[in-house]
């Protein structure tokens, strides 16, 4: 079996088994290298090469920081590794980031040039649904074709271990307060409440009571959903699907967004 081979093989199984990864492939060389181009690597999240080459030592270090970087942020990177004189005739520093792509330094004897393209690899994000109504219904079937691994959520979901992960409760009367709170208490970068101001700021005092604090509270989004004036099942799980969607892209609360429904004050609880 050819190693390109190899490695699409265990690109497939680890993407299978949800773990992060890059994938490390030479773009294009020149003068001397030791890898040429089409190379590739799969680099674990910790800088571990799990297979494949892309050089010896002049360009691996570049390469892993950058895998490294790619996983935890999630978006791809170019790097190009070239030798001094070459940095220094564009008038390019070692360690700057110029029109897309990152320029490291080779210090090898070779003094050739690489250009690696550094792809992170992740799990597909996990939307976790309390209920059983049109709403999650609605929301579930929307986000699939937004690449979303959808699951009912149930109280276990607290248990859960971290992960890309957002939560969605659209009980609607049936059982709000403990999936909320299940929802709080799980490791989400989203929990969203479908519901009137009115409902979750009675939940609200409630989970206060319960012992749940102010600023963890906070981080509700309710009502779920950005305000388009959505009416139907479907425009209500295209509006939290959009509120997910810039969270995700943005890593904070959508411009514009209120924060969590009617903030409690401590007289309240």
């Amino acid at each position: 079996m050819r190693q390109s081979d190899e490695i699409i093989d265990l690109i497939g199984t680890l993407k299978n088994a949800g773990a992060c990864f890059a994938v490390a492939t030479v773009v294009r060389t020149l003068s001397l290298t030791a890898a040429k181009a089409g190379a590739k690597a799969v680099i674990r999240a910790d800088g571990t090469i799990e297979a494949g080459w892309i050089g010896g030592g002049c360009a691996r270090g570049a390469v892993l920081r950058a895998a490294r970087a790619a996983i935890a942020d999630g978006r791809p990177r170019l790097v190009s590794v070239q030798p001094p004189d070459l940095l220094e005739a564009g008038g390019i520093t070692a360690g700057e980031d110029r029109e897309g792509v990152h320029f490291e330094k080779n210090l090898c004897p070779s003094q050739g040039s690489m250009d690696i393209f550094v792809e992170p690899v992740l799990p597909r994000p996990e939307l976790l649904i309390f209920g059983a109504t049109p709403i999650a219904d609605a929301l579930a079937s929307l986000a699939l074709n937004f690449g979303f691994r959808v699951c009912s959520a149930t109280p276990e979901a607290a248990d859960l271990p971290p992960g890309e992960r957002y939560i969605v409760v659209a009980t609607q009367g049936g059982g709000d307060r403990a999936a909320l709170a299940a929802a709080l208490r799980a490791k989400a970068r989203y929990v969203g409440f479908v519901g009137s101001r009115r409902k979750i700021a009675a939940l609200r005092i409630a989970l206060a009571v319960e012992g749940f604090d102010f600023g963890q509270l906070d981080t509700l989004h309710a009502p779920a959903g950005l305000p388009i004036e959505a009416v139907t099942p479907e425009e209500i799980a295209l509006s939290i699907l959009a509120e997910i969607t810039a969270i995700r892209r943005q890593g904070a609360r959508p411009p514009g967004r209120p924060p969590a429904a009617l903030p409690l004050k401590p007289a309240e609880a």
